[in-house]
């Protein structure tokens, strides 16, 4: 079975927010990031997500994280997985919930605001914002554009301070 990991990437930066925003209203949430517990499972059903999140939050070596707004925490609005390579953040998984897809989706920016709390992370544990994952090969400009990642080589790209700090800053208020 291929890994997941391999595959690259495809979220895609729908608008960069500066926390997430409804798609008809414009009105703006206040969210909250926190890590996947085991409780938290009873949210996921596995038909509305793409990836196997009960997989990812057994693998110790990964973080799992869940999006949901400040006024409704038991909605998960996209989760994230990431794991600390002790010099950097890798980016394993990211995914909006079902409803925050296509074009009919609920609310703009979380992709967005996953990839900068990731970075925020990478901050916080002293690694300076720098963030890596695997692009699909057609998003590989698509990240250049909207996140200022850089292409490294194959698949692999990377957010530097610079980009990372730039994202941080508009999701999260210090």
């Amino acid at each position: 079975m291929e890994k997941q990991q391999n595959k690259g990437l495809d979220f895609i930066i729908d608008k960069l927010t500066n926390s997430i925003e409804n798609t008809l209203t414009s009105e703006v949430f206040d969210t909250e990031i926190v890590r996947l517990t085991g409780a938290d499972t009873k949210q996921i059903k596995k038909s509305d997500w793409q990836f196997d999140w009960f997989k990812e939050l057994k693998d110790q070596t990964k973080e799992v994280y869940k999006l949901t707004t400040v006024n409704n925490p038991t909605i998960i609005q996209g989760l994230l997985s990431i794991e600390d390579k002790q010099d950097h953040i890798f980016m394993h998984l990211i995914e909006s919930a079902k409803f925050n897809k296509g074009k009919d989706k609920v609310y703009f920016g979380v992709p967005g605001n996953l990839v900068a709390y990731a970075c925020k992370v990478s901050v916080d544990k002293g690694f300076e914002g720098f963030l890596a994952f695997d692009a699909k090969s057609a998003l590989i400009k698509h990240y250049q554009e909207s996140l200022h990642a850089t292409h490294f080589r194959g698949l692999r790209m990377f957010i530097e301070t610079g980009a990372a700090l730039r994202l941080i800053s508009k999701y999260f208020k210090s």
